[in-house]
């Protein structure tokens, strides 16, 4: 059996807003250490470089209290901070997409005398530095979108519908075992080889 892969880190950084989004209370970073594990999967050894990234973010605000450092994120906040964030960004990728359009249309001049004028080459590198910029920023504007609560609501209740989906034929395959021992006394390892049934199957939990 293959062994289970990993969370990435954007998973990982999903699953703790989305821990956040649910719990709506502040936590110390050793009660995400306990918490992370058991509800999303994220490890314990992680959590701290998680959080800490998502603060530098701006998505999980941060306060001292005493000798005690907190931690929390509240969907209501999120969406305002996680609106602007992506109207900045959409604003930058159209700047750069303009700039990139006269970028285009001084090198399509610069090509018309076809000598390779230092002009020439200065369009090129900004052509090249820009385009790069518009590629950075759109894949910026893509991360915030997956950590938006909407978003991770929706793959949530995709979650559960896959979930009970797999149940329900798990179940169905069980069923058609039972049937086919009582029936034909089969025995379920031969089942299990003749059509392919994992021996391990079970429930999704």
């Amino acid at each position: 059996m293959s062994k289970k892969r990993g969370l990435s880190i954007e998973e990982k950084r999903s699953k703790m807003m989305e821990l956040l989004y649910e719990k709506k209370e502040c936590f110390q970073l050793k009660e995400l250490e306990k918490i992370a594990p058991k509800e999303k999967g994220i490890t314990s050894m992680s959590v701290k470089e998680v959080v800490q990234s998502l603060v530098d973010d701006g998505m999980i605000d941060t306060d001292k209290i005493g000798t005690s450092v907190y931690f929390w994120a509240f969907p209501s906040k999120a969406l305002i901070v996680r609106k602007r964030k992506q109207d900045d960004l959409a604003i930058n990728v159209k700047e750069t997409e303009s700039k990139l359009r006269v970028c285009e249309e001084r090198l399509n001049l610069a090509r018309q005398g076809r000598e390779e004028t230092q002009e020439r080459l200065d369009v090129m590198n900004q052509l090249a530095q820009k385009g790069e910029e518009s590629k950075r920023l759109c894949l910026e504007l893509d991360r915030y979108r997956e950590c938006d609560p909407e978003v991770l609501e929706e793959l949530k209740q995709q979650s559960v519908i896959a979930k009970e989906a797999a149940n329900r034929w798990t179940d169905n395959i069980f069923c058609l075992k039972k049937w086919a021992r009582t029936k034909f006394g089969i025995e379920e390892e031969k089942l299990n080889q003749q059509f392919e049934i994992p021996e391990d199957l079970d429930y999704v939990e």
